[in-house]
């Protein structure tokens, strides 16, 4: 058991050299995938898996750290998700809520939350709505917490905010058709003012989006991992690093 730790360490110190700070990405987006059937091949509770990738999330976040990553976006609770069984639902959002206080207690961590609050359980809302009020001043990685989150969904509230507003400013749609543009969605998302992601990386196994991101990952690098997310370790993460320092972004070109 020494020997295997030993040769983890002396694996992971050697994946980390491979990656130079240079060719890291800014803002990683994380599916965090597969808590369910680690816990059924655990023969656990449905409960126990979500903890597990909850206690995942924070682990991940220090190693985000540890290499200045500055912005990450978790997919925590899709709009498909609120229609699982309320049994499984309501511990899944305690556990949410819980995380989310773990992370507003960490020093130098921001917490936004990415979604439609309105569709959440108010106790959720309310405590996703405090976490974004605390911005801490040594804010070292900000942390987008997607709740209630679906990108068609996204899309669909950015466009009736365009449409808000060009009424309150009493201008027509045929004005506001005639000038809408890629650049005016994009300042309506739910990311508003952040960059894109450079990396997304989904884990399970499973290859599809699954309405993440959709419209701020036209030009992201993807990596798609076998590890369900609470067995996702520091070495597949840097493995993951390094396969993006390896590819050449062409942004569309």
């Amino acid at each position: 058991m020494r020997i295997h730790h030993v040769l983890y360490e002396l694996y992971s110190r050697r994946l980390r050299r491979e990656v130079a700070p240079a060719v890291l990405p800014k803002h990683i987006g994380v599916m965090v995938d597969g808590n369910r059937r680690w816990a059924k091949l655990a023969g656990a509770p449905t409960h126990d898996g979500h903890q597990a990738g909850a206690d995942k999330i924070v682990e991940f976040l220090g190693w985000c750290r540890e290499l200045t990553i500055p912005t990450v976006t978790l997919y925590m609770l899709s709009t498909d998700n609120l229609s699982r069984s309320s049994e499984e639902l309501d511990a899944l959002i305690d556990i949410i809520g819980n995380t989310v206080d773990r992370l507003a207690e960490t020093p130098g961590l921001r917490v936004v939350p990415v979604g439609a609050l309105e569709i959440l359980p108010e106790h959720l809302a309310t405590k996703l709505a405090a976490a974004a009020a605390h911005v801490p001043d040594d804010c070292a990685l900000q942390v987008n917490v997607a709740v209630g989150y679906g990108g068609r969904r996204e899309i669909v509230d950015a466009v009736k905010e365009i449409l808000r507003e060009a009424d309150d400013a009493g201008r027509s749609l045929s004005d506001v058709a005639q000038s809408l543009t890629d650049l005016q969605i994009s300042e309506h998302l739910y990311t508003r003012g952040q960059p894109d992601p450079d990396l997304v990386i989904r884990t399970s196994g499973e290859q599809r989006l699954s309405g993440f991101l959709m419209w701020q990952s036209a030009y992201s690098e993807f990596y798609f991992c076998e590890a369900l997310w609470p067995d996702f370790r520091r070495v597949d993460f840097l493995r993951a690093l390094r396969d993006y320092a390896s590819r050449q972004r062409r942004f569309g070109a």
